[in-house]
């Protein structure tokens, strides 16, 4: 008879595409119904909220069996919601590593600060777990790279949470741009819109005591507590975080780059500044960014504290072709012909706004399904870490343009950046002495 573990190690196997001499449905009818997924969500205070939610809509085939948050008050309050949700008590972690060194845990998903998505995705491959990891997969393109490897070497799946890979209606609509809806596609704009607070000039303050801030640094160099990094403004340092463009715009240019059928370009260019508020937010509040190709382009343009919409929409993506255009978001399409009148329209039962996802969203329960479903039956991942990381790179490399003000010219073949040693110091980056990933 084959244990639980072995089946779900079998059925990764078959996913991520080597050979097994018997299939994964085989084993999914010994196992039965009720052999569930066993879950550790990671870094609770946002995000994670949405993935508790998709796991409750698919119980049937997962449960939440540990929480983890290096922050008291956050780890209790999750703890206590995954209880009520889910039904039962989850083990409450404030070390990840006791978490990975469990033998129940089958799969993680991980919600926490952007530095730690690709050294603790890297860690829980190697301690035998699936992983779900929040976009972006990583601070720096050399991360991406090394998440990928680790996926190829330890044979567990690897599902990036850009999760309108598995939106119905986008899919649908990716399939009929292919079939020739509006002729050959070649251009894709996408925008994201909100009206984000200034985050003031921090002051080194004592740690809080309810805080872990040497593991919450993790693989980052370690810096003195400021009173305006926790819980959520370390996205708009660089040390942390990668800005508004892989924050949100990891969505909409993986999106583009589907509908196109776009890998990495052969160019890239950003403009912007901080022009809304004056205060120690490091990236820029208003960037416009370019990625072209030999026969394509694909460009996007953020504003993180000015809410003007495009198409009546604060975020999403228009594809325009030879005989139209399609502008899609979380909340369905609309078709174009090549005079800008609308001819058809198709919306989904909810939508979704800028604000970023912390409640239930039907996307993001597909997107688990897709995952669960790739762990137990072996069933193809919607957005897999290596397509994931396609976009997390481009747009990594267009905060680099922006940073150093110019142009630049990427190899297609891995997105590394050609002929330019300064920029491409920028490809990785330092790490805390004995913290840094590897495979």
């Amino acid at each position: 008879m084959i244990t639980r573990r072995e089946f779900l190690d079998t059925a990764a196997v078959a996913a991520a595409g080597v050979v097994v001499t018997s299939s994964a449905k085989s084993y999914a009818r010994i196992i039965g119904a009720n052999d569930r997924v066993n879950f550790a969500i990671i870094g609770l205070n946002s995000r994670a909220y949405a993935h508790l939610s998709s796991l409750k809509a698919n119980q049937k085939d997962a449960q939440v069996t540990h929480v983890c948050d290096v922050d008291t008050p956050i780890l209790e309050k999750f703890a206590a919601k995954t209880e009520t949700t889910m039904g039962s008590k989850p083990v409450a972690e404030k070390d990840f590593r006791k978490v990975l060194a469990s033998n129940d845990v089958d799969a993680i998903t991980i919600a926490t600060p952007d530095h730690w998505h690709a050294p603790m995705a890297i860690a829980g491959l190697e301690a035998g777990k699936h992983v779900y990891v929040e976009k972006p997969c990583s601070h720096n393109p050399a991360e991406g790279a090394m998440l990928v490897a680790a996926r190829d070497k330890y044979k567990k799946l690897v599902q990036m949470g850009s999760q309108q890979r598995s939106s119905p209606h986008t899919i649908e609509v990716a399939q009929k741009v292919k079939e020739g809806l509006i002729g050959r596609p070649y251009y894709a704009k996408a925008w994201y819109s909100n009206t984000r607070k200034s985050i003031g000039e921090g002051k080194v303050i004592p740690v809080p005591a309810t805080l872990d801030w040497d593991l919450w640094q993790g693989p980052a160099p370690r810096k003195p507590y400021k009173d305006n990094y926790h819980p959520y403004n370390w996205h708009w340092f660089w040390h942390w975080g990668t800005g508004e463009t892989l924050n949100n715009g990891t969505h909409e240019i993986d999106v583009c780059r589907w509908i196109l059928d776009a890998g990495y370009p052969k160019h890239i260019a950003a403009s912007g500044g901080r022009y809304h508020f004056k205060d120690d937010w490091q990236f820029y509040d208003t960037l416009i960014t370019e990625f072209n190709y030999e026969d394509k382009m694909i460009s996007w343009e953020g504003k993180c504290c000015q809410g003007m919409k495009f198409y009546n929409r604060d975020r999403g993506s228009a594809i325009m072709g030879t005989t139209g255009t399609v502008v899609v978001d979380r909340g369905g399409y609309e078709i174009y012909d090549l005079k800008g009148t609308r001819t058809s329209e198709f919306k989904a039962e909810k939508s979704s706004a800028s604000a970023d996802l912390v409640g239930a969203d039907s996307m993001t329960d597909l997107h688990f399904a897709n995952f669960i479903a790739g762990i137990r039956t072996g069933e193809k991942l919607n957005a897999p870490i290596e397509v994931g990381n396609v976009a997390v790179t481009m747009l990594q490399l267009s905060n680099v343009a922006w940073k150093l003000g110019r142009g630049l010219h990427t190899d297609q073949t891995n997105g590394k950046v050609l002929n330019d040693p300064e920029a491409m110091k920028y490809w990785d980056r330092e790490y805390e002495k004995g913290w840094a990933p590897k495979v």
